[in-house]
């Protein structure tokens, strides 16, 4: 991108200079106005040759000549920059590469994925999947293509680097998740997102199986610590002893088969003070909703009945289509 962009600034920079000293030529040698000297060293360099505006001195044509020949090797110079551009697709990506960035510009309450790993990847697809905007880091230029030919959006760079994160929008952010394979790594990323973005929500990836670095990791400033080699095992014995329940859950959270998935929504100012029977889903019609969380409380109650009173903030942990989620959210806004 910095490549093009410079070729691009030098060519046409060495254009503009060419005309800037064909308008000063004609100025100080023939005496024209600005208008006729621009319009002179336009017609000159584009070959057009309509007529000269004004008669000119022994000393204006020698300048014409010296503009013809500097102007068709800039020219020359120019074109072929932009052909080349344009043969070797770099033109095409400059112009990919700025409609990915003002999408990030433009996203508000996104997430960032620090670190093109497993459960980064993951992530990635399972944010893409359910349609929510994220921006990946990635180290380099090579994965960053990759990842923007899925459509994705991607940053490269250092993913602790304070440069890199503001330019992944970690200001707008509701969500970072530290994915890198050092825990060293996510810990400074998490130090640095927190310092960046005091409200936003981090979950990390412990690597290490030390219980003392996942208190290292939440001392850092992370909400959450995953040790995918924990939760890995917990899922194998549970597919062993209840697998027709793990598999109906992974169902629900992944919408594979039955097209329905869990989702947590927030009771937003509208729908405070209503009871909880306006949109329970229990007539089956519409979202399913299983279990609700007070502001501030970390239990949930499971089937809460029809007649409770909502208030603003709590949590609703609701089943159903994407459609049916969507239509609740909405609702309960």
């Amino acid at each position: 991108m910095r490549d093009v962009r410079k070729k691009l600034l030098h060519t046409f920079a060495l254009l503009a200079a060419l005309c800037v000293a064909g308008v000063a030529g004609y100025s100080l040698i023939e005496g024209w106005n600005l208008l006729d000297s621009l319009y002179m060293t336009v017609i000159t360099l584009s070959t057009i040759g309509y007529g000269e505006v004004h008669p000119l001195s022994t000393a204006g044509r020698v300048f014409t000549m010296a503009l013809i020949l500097g102007g068709l090797g800039v020219m020359t110079y120019v074109f072929t920059n932009i052909a080349e551009l344009l043969m070797s697709g770099g033109l095409r990506e400059a112009v990919r590469r700025m409609r990915m960035q003002d999408k990030i510009a433009r996203m508000e309450g996104h997430f960032i994925v620090c670190g093109a790993s497993r459960p980064g990847l993951s992530i990635c697809e399972e944010l893409s999947g359910t349609g929510r905007p994220f921006a990946l880091i990635v180290l380099n230029e090579a994965e960053l293509r990759k990842f923007m030919d899925l459509g994705w959006c991607a940053v490269a760079g250092d993913a602790s680097s304070s440069a890199v994160l503001l330019e992944a929008g970690i200001k707008r952010a509701s969500g970072v998740f530290c994915a890198l394979p050092n825990d060293k790594d996510n810990a400074f990323v998490s130090i640095t997102a927190r310092g960046l973005n005091q409200g936003v929500r981090i979950v990390t990836v412990q690597n290490d199986h030390d219980e003392e670095m996942k208190d290292k990791l939440l001392r850092a400033g992370s909400d959450i610590v995953i040790n995918p080699s924990h939760i890995g095992g917990l899922r194998m014995a549970s597919e062993m002893v209840r697998p027709a329940t793990v598999q109906f859950l992974d169902s629900m959270l992944r919408g594979q088969g039955a097209g329905a998935r869990f989702e947590d929504i927030s009771v937003g100012h509208g729908a405070g003070g209503q009871e909880l029977g306006r949109f329970k889903g229990a007539d089956r019609r519409g979202a399913l909703i299983v279990a609700i969380r007070k502001p501030g409380e970390n239990a949930y109650e499971l089937n809460p009945p029809p007649g409770l009173k909502l208030k603003k903030g709590d949590v609703l942990v609701a089943l159903g289509t994407p459609e049916e989620l969507s239509a609740l959210t909405a609702s309960l806004s």
